[in-house]
């Protein structure tokens, strides 16, 4: 296991790029962390500077309390897992698995016990004498996987490891990557830009957009304390309904709506006058309130979409598209107009300006 520490990391190209601004972090011993966000949002080129294939511009990088800046990459006891899978084609999986420890001049009967210790973890015992050619996506990843746990470091460098495999292969990646961490204790960094592998498999999750931090924090803390708007609409699928309007004497007002922010923001005063943005999460809505500390909300309905256990209702809200997740079996027809309760608890108030969230007494469940 290693404890990690970034402090005002920076990374700048000889171009001018800015692609990492001012990256702070604080990573455990054996700590899950997932980095999320956007194609270009600076996820991978963190990565990279962890493991040494990317110089820090600015900041200090610190392993077990020893700056990294300027150790190579062989001696901050990393190991990577990248997208794509990087097997030799010529070899075995069992030659795969072994590579790395033949070049270290290994003695064979250790790689032999250390080969198949690996592959029973992996589920890999009866695909060991296969080329890669033979195997499935899913198999060849968990190879991957075995090559970098077999070497038994402290680190453990995700890249994007599961976006090649279908949906199948990677619900049952997830789980094994994770079962695997929790059997070997490695501080691992998994980059991502599905959220749902971020939500279902880290401690804490790292949200990043044009090189920034944006906020960190366990899954449960971001779903339902998202602290800014590009949070709030990043995490969660289907994504936050966003409803744009200007306070006018304590109120949301908009052509459809006029709802009184008083049971949910603490200062209303404070934000009286200000552009704001009502938001609600499409799964938190109910067909019927369930007590008065809710608002109504008419709608028209446009579209659904059964799931099976959910159905998508897509509606309009004056001019506002929003989309509404309900029962199956209470799906409004289409081109009705439908009205919805969005319990005071669930709702939020984002200043548009600032795009931070609006302090509120409500307790989040």
């Amino acid at each position: 296991m290693a404890h990690l520490i970034f402090k005002d990391i920076n990374k700048v190209y000889p171009n001018g790029f800015h692609a990492v601004h001012d990256f702070n972090l604080e990573i455990a011993d054996g700590e899950f962390i997932c980095l999320v966000g956007s194609s270009g949002c600076g996820k991978s080129t963190t990565l990279r500077m962890v493991a040494g294939l990317e110089d820090i511009t600015a900041g200090e990088f610190y392993i077990d309390g020893v700056l990294a800046n300027q150790m190579s990459s062989r001696d901050r006891g990393i190991a990577m897992v990248f997208q794509s899978y990087a097997l030799y084609p010529h070899l075995t999986v069992y030659e795969n698995l072994a590579f790395g420890l033949t070049l270290e001049g290994i003695d064979a009967d250790v790689i032999d016990e250390k080969v198949k210790a690996t592959a029973k973890i992996l589920g890999l015992t009866d695909y060991l004498e296969r080329f890669p050619r033979a195997l499935s996506g899913g198999q060849c990843q968990r190879v991957a996987v075995g090559r970098a746990l077999i070497r038994k470091v402290n680190i453990f460098l995700m890249d994007e490891p599961l976006s090649n495999l279908d949906a199948k292969q990677r619900v049952t990646m997830r789980s094994e990557i994770k079962q695997i961490h929790r059997s070997v204790g490695a501080t691992t960094i998994y980059v991502t830009h599905d959220q749902t592998e971020a939500m279902t498999m880290s401690d804490r999750i790292v949200v990043m957009n044009a090189g920034r931090i944006q906020q960190v924090g366990t899954p449960y803390e971001l779903y339902f304390h998202p602290q800014n708007l590009f949070v709030a609409g990043f995490i969660g699928e289907p994504p936050m309904n966003f409803i744009r309007s200007t306070v006018e004497n304590g109120h949301i007002k908009t052509a459809a709506l006029d709802l009184d922010l008083a049971p949910i923001v603490k200062d209303v005063k404070a934000i009286e006058g200000k552009k704001v943005v009502f938001a609600f999460r499409p799964e938190a809505i109910e067909t019927e309130p369930k007590d008065k500390n809710s608002y109504a909300i008419k709608s028209q309905v446009e579209l659904t979409e059964l799931l099976g256990d959910t159905t998508n209702v897509y509606a309009n809200v004056g001019d506002v598209n929003v989309i509404l997740k309900v029962n199956p079996h209470k799906t409004p027809a289409m081109g009705s107009e439908f009205t919805f309760y969005v319990p005071h608890h669930a709702a939020y108030v984002f200043d548009e300006e600032t795009e931070q969230v609006v302090e509120s007494d409500q307790k989040r469940h």
